[in-house]
């Protein structure tokens, strides 16, 4: 009998500070701090996302990353933290908005989540980079090889070498200006065209240099297997850059960054802002 005098006396003191003025008027307090600060970190989650799909550099993407998960763990905790003081109060209204909110913050967590781990990857960039680096390092050093062959031969032929050389670095152009159009390509179909005239240019540089071989004199030759060598590291170098495009992660992370994401964070905010209106309207009497 002692004790359950004992818990009740516990629990009526307890309702008694809860229902008092003063306690009310702290948890609405409370509440309208909280229903702010949602707003302000899903507003920090949000920016830092999309800071990480622009991001240029893998240390960026993954640094943009890690500050949206902060942020949207900081959302959750909010939401987590809010609704037992909805319920105190008896705001069934409000309780509602902040269901309405968590439910589309649970849908714009797993886009988000898909978002940032194509981000951080940045295939397209890294393609991107090949292309604009060693790709045309490979194709300059194949252009110099060709000209030199061309200039060491004196016969009266020389002619027919030039022409041929001509068209054995412009195939390799050819490819080379593929590379751009194929990295920014998000259809699968419009790559596999791309990929198909990158091989028909490869087949016809080839097919220059066996010409040129038989146009040019003994002591022009080794330019040409020099030039044959940086093509195979430049056709080696376009797999690479046609693989890691193909991944296409960031036009894909862009992809959903502008579309089912955009949508996903103008509900988010709408709800907060709803929520944040009832809890501004909420007055002193309107507590238990």
């Amino acid at each position: 009998m002692r004790g359950r005098f004992v818990a009740a006396l516990v629990l009526g003191t307890a309702a008694a500070c809860i229902d008092s003025p003063q306690a009310a008027l702290t948890q609405l307090t409370e509440s309208r701090r909280l229903g702010s600060e949602l707003l302000v970190q899903f507003t920090k989650a949000a920016d830092a996302s999309n800071r990480a799909v622009m991001a240029d550099t893998d240390e960026a993407s993954t640094a943009f990353a890690n500050e949206t998960k902060q942020a949207t763990d900081s959302v959750q905790k909010n939401v987590d933290s809010l609704r037992p003081i909805l319920n105190n109060l008896g705001f069934t209204p409000e309780v509602g908005l902040l269901d309405d909110f968590n439910q589309r913050f649970r849908e714009y967590r797993k886009v988000d989540g898909e978002i940032l781990s194509l981000a951080v990857e940045n295939t397209n960039l890294k393609a991107q980079r090949l292309s604009f680096g060693p790709a045309a390092e490979a194709v300059e050093s194949f252009r110099r090889s060709i000209d030199a062959a061309v200039a060491a031969d004196a016969t009266k032929n020389s002619w027919q070498a030039k022409a041929i050389g001509a068209t054995a670095v412009a195939a390799v152009r050819k490819i080379q200006v593929l590379q751009a159009p194929h990295i920014a390509e998000s259809k699968d179909e419009a790559m596999t065209d791309i990929e198909k005239r990158m091989a028909a240019a490869e087949a016809e540089a080839r097919g220059a240099l066996r010409a040129l071989e038989k146009a040019v004199t003994p002591a022009s030759r080794s330019q040409v297997v020099a030039a044959t060598a940086a093509l195979d590291r430049f056709m080696q170098l376009n797999a690479q850059i046609v693989a890691l495009s193909r991944r296409n992660t960031n036009v894909r992370s862009l992809a959903l960054a502008l579309g089912q994401k955009r949508t996903l964070i103008a509900a988010c905010d709408a709800d907060l802002r709803a929520l944040q209106d009832a809890l501004a309207n909420r007055d002193f009497k309107a507590t238990r």
